[in-house]
């Protein structure tokens, strides 16, 4: 089995910092919508509104999903950067093995939440123009 030196795990700190950024942006774009939706929805409730409201709470979890197997992550790198610096290789593989995994949930969860998404945007193209075929 090789050897973990510091660079390696410390290679993934920038990736996933900007990956929680997005995630970050993501969660504050929600809150906007959520605010604006809501008060759209109690003045003038309509099915359209109410399947928006269920969308953006199923995004609004799978984000907060994604926060913490993301931040998860990242703190899990930070110890097995530790763990090579105190010279405990084997120790720092399977953490980083784990932060590794951690980070793959985290982007599968982001292709699921952006695959929701869409469906929250064919909502409102419905409204535009309910008879046309989706590709």
């Amino acid at each position: 089995m090789e050897e973990l030196d510091l660079t390696t795990p410390s290679i993934l700190f920038s990736a996933i910092s900007l990956i929680m950024l997005a995630y970050t942006n993501r969660f504050l774009a929600y809150a906007t919508v959520i605010r604006n939706l809501t008060v759209e929805h109690e003045t003038n409730p309509t099915p359209i509104t109410r399947k928006q409201i269920e969308n953006l709470r199923k995004r609004l979890y799978i984000t907060r999903s994604m926060q913490i197997f993301g931040v998860s992550s990242l703190l899990l790198c930070v110890i097995c950067t530790l763990f090579i610096y105190l010279g405990w290789q084997l120790t720092a593989i399977y953490i980083f093995g784990i932060a590794l995994f951690l980070l793959v949930i985290s982007l599968g969860l982001s292709i699921r939440e952006l695959l929701i998404s869409v469906k929250a945007l064919e909502f409102h193209l419905d409204r535009i123009d309910p008879f046309k075929k989706r590709s």
